[in-house]
């Protein structure tokens, strides 16, 4: 099968991570080619054009109408699939009706304007399929995200804690993610003040327009060491995870640290939800300092063990045969030609 990747954006971040895994990942078997905008290729830490695996074909559009350029690569190629990731990507495939099937993954939540004239779609979480229209929704699969079977490097708890000056002793909580309004870490940080642990350490791993006034909000032991081109190595310094998002559609993040084994409080945030039968966390409200504070107080009284969490069902494996099997049952529904009801057939002379 030939099939063709879309995300145009230029930093890396959970989206521009399952579009790469998920490209390298059929790269085995399939003829993959993954169209990313020159900006994914630049200099900066969180460019991800270097993490495409040798056997995708690359195709880099310029910076200037990324979309344009985009969909005319998409023409050139004429793969049997072309599946878009967030906005930019599912407007370049909006007018290419006929060319291949175009199949958008839900990043974040069913938006009219970038999905609306997509042929199918993968939700990634069962809560998105409420919004999609009943035609749309019965071209829909809903797949879980996976985990890669890999971990942090065995020295990474020692040598973080000691290049950021966290005690080795200390019990540390951790979060990961952007630093931006609907991840909440504004709320954790007032939620660690508040809890008053003298023995415990907060460090926030990423970057993003809210990290300079995280920064400012911070106290003396939390710590904010911006973008990690490597998180996994983050979860084996952390003691727990803590999720306080305010809105998290699926949470890979929570699937990490899962991965690692640590213990977690989370926010009731959509993802959360959807994993809570999982990772069984402390789940918290939404934006409540106080009740996240009082999770912080429980986990550091008791600093439960790493456990071993069930992750049989998230692996890449099992998420490849569902979206082979769902591309090629919506490319057979495409090649069939559309038989209307009695009552909705044009008249005829």
């Amino acid at each position: 099968m030939r099939i063709a990747h879309l995300i145009l954006t230029r930093h890396f971040a959970g989206s521009e991570r399952h579009a790469v895994e998920l490209a390298n990942a059929q790269a085995r078997e399939h003829e993959v080619t993954l169209i990313l905008r020159q900006g994914a290729a630049g200099k900066h830490a969180d460019a991800f054009a270097d993490r495409v695996s040798p056997q995708v074909r690359t195709v880099l559009v310029p910076n200037w109408l990324p979309v344009w350029h985009a969909a005319n690569a998409v023409k050139a190629l004429r793969p049997d699939v072309a599946h878009a990731h967030l906005s930019g990507a599912c407007r370049a495939l909006s007018g290419l009706h006929g060319v291949c099937l175009r199949v958008a993954t839900l990043h974040i939540r069913y938006k009219p304007s970038q999905h609306a004239t997509m042929d199918a779609l993968v939700a990634v979480a069962p809560w998105q399929l409420n919004d999609i229209p009943p035609p749309l929704r019965e071209h829909t699969a809903q797949i879980d995200n996976w985990i890669l079977p890999a971990r942090g490097s065995p020295e990474s708890r020692a040598r973080l804690r000691a290049e950021y000056g966290v005690p080795q002793d200390a019990w540390v909580f951790g979060a990961v993610g952007r630093a931006e309004a609907s991840k909440g870490l504004d709320v954790l940080i007032d939620a660690f003040e508040r809890a008053a642990l003298p023995n415990a350490w907060l460090v926030i791993v990423g970057h993003g327009d809210a990290l300079p006034k995280l920064r400012r909000q911070a106290g003396p032991r939390v710590v904010l060491p911006g973008f990690s081109r490597k998180p996994k190595d983050w979860m084996a310094a952390f003691d727990a995870f803590v999720s306080p998002a305010r809105f998290e559609p699926f949470g890979l993040v929570l699937l990490e640290a899962m991965q690692a084994g640590l213990p977690i409080i989370a926010s009731r945030s959509e993802g959360a939800l959807h994993l809570a039968q999982t990772m069984q966390p402390d789940l918290v409200p939404i934006d409540d300092v106080a009740a996240l504070a009082q999770a912080l107080q429980r986990m550091d009284q008791s600093r439960p063990r790493r456990r071993q969490y069930d992750l049989a069902r998230f692996s890449i494996e099992s998420k490849l045969a569902q979206l082979d099997a769902f591309y090629r049952r919506e490319l057979d529904a495409l090649a069939r030609p559309l038989v209307l009801p009695a009552d909705a057939r044009p008249d005829t002379p």
